[in-house]
């Protein structure tokens, strides 16, 4: 019959005595205590200060030379460091400023969600803090880069403006505003641009009311961007082929009265003449 010591275990290889087995959680302990003592757990003493963290952190995005040529960056390092400062110091304010300094690291490595993200989270978290104002600008800036060509989609471009209105609207006397203006009146013209190109596509194959209505929502949604008197002019030729001529001539006029010595005050003469 097969019988099995159930007391002790033996290694296999001869010469090796019986291993009692109520001796094994006392070993056990004893390898876990050695273990502890070569690696002793981090203590919060281990930690540097904040605002040297935050200094080695703007340090490591300057960057290193390679070869005096290429200068290096190791963002995510840098990231790390400032995350540091948040989970030990959180109620610091260099936490405050590690928190924009991650956004930024970030949107410089082109990593564009991800500092949106951070920038939001900045604006929602300290609202009164002074650097705010930066952090929606930053925001819009996120969207700004990812702007695709005037025959793509232009949701970025809404987005950013957006973030531009809020700014304005609630920071109108912040260094960043005067900026802020200058951004959304060139994604506002870029929008128009945009709206008379798809008026174009429908003239183009005589869908005459499409073209119309797009032309009709670049004078009415944006009015003095320097497209109004073009946007006029295509109203009024859409409606001639509409056989809305009086409409038409009345359109043609308020180009001649307004914009007077223009090439397009010219074709309105011509559209005018030819309707008499």
């Amino acid at each position: 019959m097969f019988h099995m010591n159930v007391g002790s275990v033996r290694p296999r290889g001869a010469g090796w005595p019986a291993f009692p087995l109520r001796f094994l959680p006392l070993l056990l302990g004893l390898a876990l205590l050695v273990v502890g003592c070569r690696t002793p757990a981090p203590s919060f003493e281990d930690v540097p200060p904040a605002e040297d963290l935050y200094a080695e952190g703007q340090q490591v995005l300057e960057g290193r030379l390679w070869f005096g040529v290429l200068r290096l960056v190791d963002t995510d390092r840098a990231i790390d460091t400032f995350q540091t400062i948040i989970d030990n110091y959180p109620y610091s304010d260099t936490a405050v400023k590690a928190e924009l300094a991650i956004a930024d690291a970030y949107f410089d490595d082109g990593r564009y969600d991800e500092a949106l993200s951070y920038y939001r989270d900045f604006s929602e978290l300290h609202p009164q803090h002074e650097k705010v104002p930066y952090a929606i600008l930053r925001s819009a800036k996120c969207y700004i880069e990812q702007v695709a060509s005037i025959e793509r989609d232009q949701t970025a471009t809404r987005e950013a403006l957006i973030h531009l209105d809020r700014l304005l609207a609630e920071h109108p006397y912040a260094e960043e505003a005067r900026e802020g203006e200058e951004q959304l009146r060139a994604l506002r013209t870029r929008l128009a641009r945009y709206e008379m190109r798809i008026g174009d596509f429908y003239h183009e194959r005589d869908e005459y009311q499409a073209a119309a209505d797009r032309f009709r929502a670049v004078l009415d949604t944006y009015p003095g961007l320097g497209l109004d008197a073009v946007a006029l002019f295509k109203l009024g030729v859409c409606l001639s082929h509409m056989k809305r001529r009086d409409e038409a001539k009345r359109i043609f006029q308020v180009v001649l009265d307004n914009y007077r010595d223009t090439e397009v005050a010219e074709r309105a003469l011509e559209e005018i003449a030819a309707a008499d």
